[in-house]
């Protein structure tokens, strides 16, 4: 599959920039979820860039190492596990990705956005199901998002080590609901999900 049809199409159409845009985190049951936009450039090794759903967490920390050595323009942003629980994932995921956007250096001109809906900005944008499959600049976001993501979760293991989060990065896995119940949650729980919201919340365990 051509992964930059989409970008080369308006590229000669005449839009100067167009940046992809995906998010990670929205399954977990603990931390934010993070976005990012990414601007490649017409001449990059497109190929090289895949939805970092099935990329091994080396090979995304190595396209993630290439593209920032690459200056392209990339932008980052943050919905808090507080704003996940007040406006639900959905909109907290839209919020990051505005937030990503606004985050590059370079105003583009045209988005390519990961799943069904458009971002809330007033820029022309294309919503793709899938669209890690079907945009290297989608992908490219997606890799971003998920090795800044699994960062926050890594700087989260040292100060609740009792969630063992630097494996499963606050995903529901056996082990983490296992632990959430033994444990109770914490403060970056999202008190909204269900497998969280059922259990006490034991105020004094984990504090930021």
């Amino acid at each position: 599959m051509d992964t930059f049809f989409h970008e080369r199409h308006l590229l000669k159409k005449g839009v100067r920039f167009v940046a992809g845009v995906d998010e990670a985190g929205r399954g977990p049951l603990a931390g934010p979820v993070v976005a990012a936009a990414v601007i490649l450039p017409a001449e990059c090794e497109y190929s090289l860039f895949q939805d970092s759903k099935t990329l091994s967490e080396k090979k995304r920390e190595y396209l993630f190492a290439m593209l920032t050595e690459m200056a392209v323009p990339i932008g980052v942003g943050v919905a808090t596990h507080a704003e996940i629980d007040a406006v639900n994932i959905l909109q907290a995921s839209l919020l990051a990705m505005k937030r990503a956007v606004l985050d590059l250096t370079v105003l583009p001109e045209f988005l390519l956005v990961d799943g069904k809906f458009p971002v809330p900005l007033h820029i022309e944008q294309e919503a793709l199901v899938k669209g890690e499959s079907k945009s290297a600049s989608i992908a490219a976001a997606s890799i971003v998002a998920k090795v800044t993501r699994d960062r926050i979760m890594m700087d989260y293991h040292r100060t609740y080590p009792q969630y063992n989060f630097q494996k499963h990065k606050g995903y529901p896995t056996r082990e983490h609901k296992v632990l959430l119940r033994q444990a109770g949650p914490c403060e970056i729980h999202r008190m909204t999900f269900s497998g969280v919201r059922e259990l006490p919340f034991p105020g004094s365990q984990c504090r930021e």
